[in-house]
């Protein structure tokens, strides 16, 4: 009997890709043959959960990096042909390379899956291919009354206009090079782009988040757009054994982390950090990778990577980026939140975790020490703590999710197979 094949393509950084790699690694403890396309610096990565990758688009550090300035240098463009031009080389960059690598991997394929970027060019390889195409969102982008775009919780009708108007600024930058890409297939031309007609038809669109954290959103959908919670790999780390006992030494820290957003001089926001714990008398553990911030006074600890499950639940805050899965840890552990944003989505996190009342948030290239202690004292206010931990039952546990989520991908297949028949 052949082997069910699923493609997974997901471009991005590690938060991006990491929920298709945690389905991916589901599905292949089910038997199924599994593929990855990704960027070629997580190839490695996601090798080391044991799937098979291929190098798919550009460099993910090098595309964060070109983001962030783009999002800076946004309202500086006056010229609306240069602010076309500048989204256009950051989000279709490699879009003809990544379309043949992703022909070839998917022959064979029952099912392609497109992470949260680049669904148009995922979607015409699954049309010439015959299989069906599903989407993997970790935050809401299709038309809602509640959040628009850029990411921002809007009345209605206000936030279905900025969803619309963000999605057609979008197919009209990519639209010459869907257009080459359709044509390089031999797939014939189409007048609405392949993201809009996966939105307006009966495509599967998985919600990797809570619809706790958007109420009313799940009624909205009504079942449509299926919720599964935060996918996450949930692995454990070589030191988690060494910072859960300096955890266990003294009261529970505040936990501060920034995933792959660029900041500008680690070891300053290090020492940032440590004087405002100092002067809330609070301990830090501190995210800090590669960072050598020198010797640390007593209240403070760099980490590298760490088991969000297994640590954060043992500290009584989080200051973080504002990434998906960052927000979603946290809020599992019910912790009250601090989100330090920049870009992209990160703005809607951070205007979410404010709208929930279970935390704060601030633009990062703002924060002083003064201004990280006046927002700390916000959150660890008796009333925002409890708010957090209320809503922590209500978030789906990352099993439950990842198992959810890979029945709708083999129910999926399978109403595809039998369609056929």
């Amino acid at each position: 009997m052949r082997q069910v094949k699923f493609v997974l393509a997901a471009h991005g950084t590690r938060g991006d890709v990491e929920p298709c790699a945690a389905l991916g690694v589901e599905l292949q403890r089910r038997g199924r043959d599994v593929r990855m396309a990704v960027p070629p610096d997580l190839v490695d990565f996601v090798a080391s959960v044991g799937l098979s990758a291929v190098a798919y688009g550009p460099d993910s550090r090098e595309q964060i990096v070109a983001v962030a300035d783009f999002a800076h240098n946004l309202f500086k463009l006056q010229n609306p042909a240069a602010l076309v031009r500048a989204g256009r080389d950051l989000f279709v960059k490699g879009w003809a390379e990544m379309s043949r690598t992703l022909t070839v991997l998917a022959d064979g394929a029952d099912l392609l899956l497109t992470g949260q970027t680049y669904h148009g060019l995922v979607a015409n390889v699954a049309e010439l291919h015959g299989i069906p195409v599903v989407g993997l969102h970790h935050v809401p982008v299709r038309v809602n009354g509640q959040v628009g775009l850029p990411f921002l919780p809007s009345p209605q009708p206000l936030a279905r206009m900025t969803t619309r108007i963000g999605w057609w600024l979008y197919a009209h930058v990519t639209r010459a090079d869907e257009v080459a890409q359709r044509r390089e297939l031999g797939l014939p031309p189409v007048s609405a782009s392949a993201s809009q007609r996966m939105a307006e038809s009966t495509t599967l669109e998985i919600q990797a988040y809570d619809h706790a954290l958007f109420p009313g959103l799940a009624a909205e959908w009504n079942g449509r757009r299926p919720f599964v919670g935060a996918l996450t790999l949930e692995l454990p780390a070589e030191t988690d054994d060494e910072v859960a006992c300096w955890i266990a030494a003294g009261h529970p820290p505040i936990y501060f982390g920034f995933g792959s957003t660029p900041v500008q001089s680690p070891a300053e926001t290090v020492a940032v950090i440590a004087d405002a714990c100092a002067e809330l008398g609070e301990r830090a553990l501190i995210y800090a990778g590669a960072v050598d911030a020198g010797s640390c006074p007593d209240h403070v600890k760099l980490v590298g990577e760490i088991d969000y499950g297994r640590i954060l639940p043992m500290c009584r805050a989080a200051v973080h980026h504002g990434g998906a899965g960052t927000t979603a840890a946290g809020l599992r552990a019910g912790l009250p939140t601090l989100i330090l944003w920049d870009v992209a989505d990160q703005v809607m996190w951070a205007a979410q975790i404010k709208r929930l009342k279970v935390g704060s948030a601030k633009r990062l290239v703002h924060v002083s020490q003064k201004s990280l202690v006046r927002e700390l004292r916000k959150i660890l206010a008796p009333d925002c703590a409890a708010q957090a931990r209320a809503i922590a039952p209500l978030m789906t546990r990352p099993a439950a999710g990842v198992a959810t989520a890979a029945d709708l991908l083999e129910q999926a297949a399978r109403d595809h197979s039998l369609a056929k028949q």
